[in-house]
């Protein structure tokens, strides 16, 4: 999955973090309640306008971010 087709930054919204595309749910929210022992469903079942997708698309953006903080050894 390419996490960039379900998310955009946007100057003025939430602060310009990262956010699905036409939500105001930010990809920090959703990395916080899986963090938090939140099922997929439970996230859904919150957040109807989110899809397994983009909780999936929010995994794959933190990964993307860690890799890149990640100083050479």
């Amino acid at each position: 999955m390419d996490a960039t087709s379900l998310i955009d930054t946007r100057a003025g919204v939430r602060n310009g973090k990262p956010c699905f595309i036409g939500t105001r749910i930010t990809v920090y929210d959703v990395l916080e309640y899986l963090a938090s022992g939140t099922s997929h469903q439970e996230i859904i079942g919150d957040f109807p306008e989110l899809t397994e997708q983009h909780i999936q698309a929010a995994l794959e953006f933190a990964a993307v971010r860690e890799r890149r903080l990640v100083a050479p050894a």
